[in-house]
Parts: C-alpha cells; structure tokens; sequence
C-alpha cells in the first residue's frame, strides 16, 4: 500500500526568522488534495530532531495512513471532507452551489495577507488583485471560468482604459492570479483549474545590459564617500556573489557561510524562488565584508536604485544601473580558472 501520510517540518519558512516552525502531517487524500495537520505550532530546528525520532510522532503517521488506507479498501470516496469525518472533525454541511458563489476576491485578498511573503512580492500582488477587480467579471468562485480567463486576458491587453503592457507583465498578473485559483482548487472549493484550458502568451523577458569586469573595476576604484560609497559596495558585493537586493539585505555572514580551504561559501535560499545556493566569497566581495566588519549596510531598494544613477554619470558607465544588474555581471571568475586551467568568462551565478 502507497504512503498517503508523511511529516514536514517548518513547510512555511519561517524556523529563519523568527527561530522555530511548525510540524504538519501532510495527508495525501489523492494527488490533487491535501489535508495538512498541525501536529506542533511552535518547533526550533533542535527540538524536531529530537521529535522526528518520537514515538508519539510514530503513531500520529500510522493512526492517519490506517484511515486513509481503510477509506481506500473500502471504497470511500476520497475526499478531505470525508477523511475529517473518519478522525472526527465533523463541519457543517455547505450547499455546493453556495460555496460557488462566495467571493473570490475576498479569498485572495485574504491569502496575500497571511502569506509569509516580502513586503515587495505582497505589494505586487495586491496589484494584480485590484486590477482583477477591476475587470469586474471575476468576482466568485463560480465566476472562475476559462472563457472569464480568456476574456480578462483580451482585457489586459486592448481595453482602452488600460495601458501597454508587455507580454512578460501580463503573464505575471495572470500567475499571481492563479496561485489562488490553484490554493482554491486544492481545498475543494472549485472542480477544476480553469487555466489548464487556456494558453497565456509568455512573450520575451527584457534583455539586461550586465557590466563586464572591467566595468566593475573602473566602479571599486573610485574615490566615493558617505551614502555613494556604500551604495556601490553593496553592488559590488552583489555582482561578485550573484546575489538579490533581498539576500544582500538579508545576508549575515556569522550564520550563513563555511570555509572550505581559503575560501568562505555563503550557503542559504534564493529569496525569489525558495532554492538552495551555494556560492563562494570571492575577493572584491570579501574585501567588502571586511571594510564593514562582516556587517553591510542597510539601504533601501528605492535609494539604492537612485544613488546607482548617481554612479554611472560618475563611472561614465552607459548602462541603465540597478541594483538587480548586479547580479548578472560578468565577472572573470578565479575559482573556475583554476578547475578548468583556462580563462572562462563567467557571470556571477555561474
């Protein structure tokens, strides 16, 4: 018999910033449907390595694949509402049809307001909220449709009360969009996911102008003081790590690096996606760290942007300079030169 049950600890990232997580048992009532479990509210790291060895953990696991598994010999239908049922949790019964018609806007206002998400993704996606509503023909559950989706599609891209936008922002609209289609889905609220009938045009993204090393070397070698100079070692350390805004920002080099020989690696998650990075400290960026006793400033993104404006009149650098530029700059990278014997152009994520 198939595992419908498994134990995860910490799913919502949050055991980073503020020191523990939660512990959930993750019921698999199909592939589509899931039931989670808070099995413990409040974990640190070290008290769920002690805990996912548990007896009581043990028997939860068992207790719930022995429900699910008996749902499935005997013939139950496969449902979260009727897995509830089997442990106990009785809820009131819903007319189908009025679930339908509850708001969908509601639901995912209410999402982007509890998601553990940065201040700028929350930002963007109470965008594509306002802008949905105001389409106007998607408000319900009932309302998610894919001729509504289509049709809010054609809206975005040729109501004359809405201006030019690339293919590249509107297919963003429509992901944050669907995100809470799919959270709406998962939970029973709707048959089907409506974007599975639709094709959103992808379009191109925008072609970035990164700087080359020689660039980055006319920029470590001016002369700069008070917020200048602190604007361009924070890009300076961002092109030689390949790191975001975000995880410059974040970054703390007590509890996030190892060494490994002579050189340092800054090992955590890509704020954008949730995956993991490993990179090493090259010089220039390490060279940083130390001016700032292992500490970096704190600016914000707005001010970051301007201030690089400021520097590429002064670096006579004829490239649009932002903070996310810095990231893919192409840097002649030493620790490839020495694995491969030959000089290889590289961009810092390489």
């Amino acid at each position: 018999m198939k595992k419908f049950c498994r134990v995860v600890f910490d799913r919502k990232k949050k055991c980073q910033k503020c020191g523990f997580g939660a512990v959930e048992i993750i019921v698999l009532v199909t592939h589509a449907k899931r039931k989670y479990i808070n099995v413990k509210n409040k974990c640190t790291a070290a008290e769920w390595k002690v805990f996912a060895e548990s007896k009581e953990l043990s028997d939860l696991l068992d207790y719930y694949q022995g429900v699910v598994e008996s749902m499935f010999r005997l013939k139950e239908p496969m449902t979260i509402e009727n897995f509830e049922k089997f442990i106990g949790i009785e809820k009131p019964k819903q007319d189908e049809n009025a679930k339908l018609q509850e708001s969908f806007l509601d639901f995912m206002c209410a999402g982007i307001a509890t998601d553990q998400i940065e201040p700028r993704t929350k930002d963007h996606r109470m965008v594509a909220l306002r802008n949905l509503e105001q389409f106007g023909k998607i408000k319900t559950f009932a309302d998610l449709t894919p001729n509504n989706i289509s049709k809010y599609d054609e809206w975005l891209r040729s109501h004359p009360s809405q201006p030019k936008r690339s293919d590249t922002t509107i297919k963003d609209y429509h992901k944050t969009i669907h995100r809470y289609v799919m959270r709406a889905f998962e939970r029973g609220i709707i048959e089907r996911d409506p974007y599975r009938s639709v094709t959103i045009k992808h379009g191109k993204n925008k072609e970035r102008t990164p700087l080359v090393e020689e660039e980055l070397l006319v920029l470590r070698n001016l002369h700069l003081t008070g917020k200048l100079e602190k604007v361009r070692d924070l890009f300076i350390f961002a092109a030689y790590t390949g790191m975001a805004y975000v995880e410059v920002m974040n970054f703390d080099f007590f509890t996030m690096t190892e060494q490994k020989g002579d050189l340092f690696y800054i090992e955590s998650k890509r704020a954008k996606t949730d995956s993991n990075f490993f990179t090493p400290i090259l010089p220039p960026a390490m060279a940083i760290l130390k001016k700032y006793k292992f500490r970096l400033p704190k600016i914000s993104n707005q001010k970051v942007n301007d201030y690089l404006h400021l520097l590429e009149e002064k670096a006579n650098i004829h490239k649009p300079m932002t903070f996310h530029v810095a990231s893919h700059s192409k840097i002649y990278n030493p620790i490839k030169i020495n694995l491969l014997g030959s000089l290889q152009l590289v961009t810092a994520n390489g």
